[in-house]
């Protein structure tokens, strides 16, 4: 069923990005574990294949189905734009054996079989202990499949964040949504979270972790927000194709993350993330910039940091920072911070020269026709 979200006297243009380590995580097992997404994330597959054999992932698999509820308490929305794995695990380690069990029971019960299984029985004969266990691996997994590749990612990440704040700010909600993914529709007030399994993707009923409250008409489940609630929107490498969008009501006790509907979408640029790099630049643009420059400048598809830079071509970034303080002063890049953080992109100038070296004249003139700078993810 679709999940719909509806601005009833809140401000959409309330929605704030951010970026969360443990839904990497969370996504990356997933990844692993679910044969829908693996077309999505071969190159990585095989990278991690050593270490994640090296890892039972079977008790968090159990509670990740491909399709369906989640536990809330195990990916909690970020309470800022940044934070870490370990305040992240925290939260996790601090949830309420209470709680834990109604979340662990519910999101079992929509498994055929699993509450019954020995693992579902063992975790909801003794919640606490499964919280201890389910943060202990999570931690296992994030060293083992995340934290070598986390700088590089974070970048990638805030550099989607800097895109579509952006297109917010410019076109509103109607802008931002169509461009954040295809199942996702802004409409006289709502958001809309699409059904994936019509085609074959997304978590079946459209909010993984979702909450929310079914209408009783068959039209999916029904959120509102009101006054000053927001709505947190979370890139995320690991969740494509998929997009998923739920509810966490705030716990009873107080304490910990607020109850903020979230909506996780793949960040702009994952398609050819773990790609092999290409033969390199055109000849034509590499004899005009110099080698180095010229891949510097192919590699900027999407806004990216000095760091993600260096990572993704297997330079130094004292290298790879050179060469773009070169692009910047000849007009071919723009840079714009970001947090802690610098972001570069091509300007139309740069955008021209790369797809079309021969077409920019002696004076540096872009031709009339030229690629858009819209982007999608």
């Amino acid at each position: 069923m679709p999940f719909h979200i509806r601005f009833a006297g809140a401000n959409p243009l309330h929605c704030r990005f951010a970026v969360s380590p443990l839904w990497e995580v969370r996504e990356a097992v997933r990844t692993i574990g679910g044969p829908l997404r693996h077309s999505s994330h071969l190159p990585w597959l095989r990278r991690v294949r050593t270490a994640a054999a090296g890892l039972d992932l079977r008790p968090l698999w159990l509670l990740l189905p491909e399709r369906g509820r989640t536990p809330d308490f195990l990916c909690p929305p970020p309470g800022g734009p940044v934070t870490t794995i370990d305040d992240e695990l925290a939260y996790v380690r601090n949830t309420a054996p209470g709680r834990a069990y109604d979340d662990l029971s519910r999101t079992l019960a929509e498994t055929p079989g699993a509450a019954g299984s020995p693992r579902g029985r063992a975790v909801l004969a003794d919640p606490g202990r499964a919280v201890r266990e389910l943060a202990d691996l999570l931690e296992l997994a994030w060293k083992a499949l995340i934290a070598p590749d986390w700088p590089w990612l974070r970048g990638l990440l805030e550099a989607d964040i800097a895109f579509h704040s952006q297109h917010l700010a410019d076109g509103g909600p109607e802008r931002l949504f169509r461009e954040l993914h295809p199942r996702l529709s802004w409409s006289g007030g709502t958001l809309t979270i699409r059904d994936g399994s019509a085609d074959g993707g997304g978590d079946g009923d459209g909010n993984g972790n979702g909450n929310g409250r079914d209408n009783g008409n068959g039209n999916g489940e029904q959120l509102s927000l009101t006054g000053g609630s927001g709505l947190v929107l979370l890139p995320s490498i690991f969740v494509r194709p998929d997009v998923v969008g739920g509810f966490e009501p705030p716990p009873a006790s107080g304490g910990g993350t607020s109850g903020a509907p979230t909506v996780v979408y793949p960040a702009r640029g994952t398609g050819g993330l773990w790609a092999e790099p290409d033969d390199g630049p055109h000849e034509a643009l590499a004899a005009l910039l110099g080698r180095g420059r010229a891949s510097v400048l192919a590699a900027l598809a999407e806004p990216a940091t000095t760091t993600a830079l260096a990572r993704r071509l297997g330079l130094a970034p004292s290298s790879v920072s050179a060469h773009l303080s070169a692009l910047r002063r000849a007009g071919l890049l723009t840079s714009h911070r970001l947090g802690h953080q610098v972001l570069y992109e091509r300007t139309p100038l740069g955008i021209a020269l790369q797809h079309h070296p021969g077409a920019v004249s002696p004076r540096g003139g872009v031709p009339r026709s030229r690629p858009s700078t819209s982007g999608r993810p």
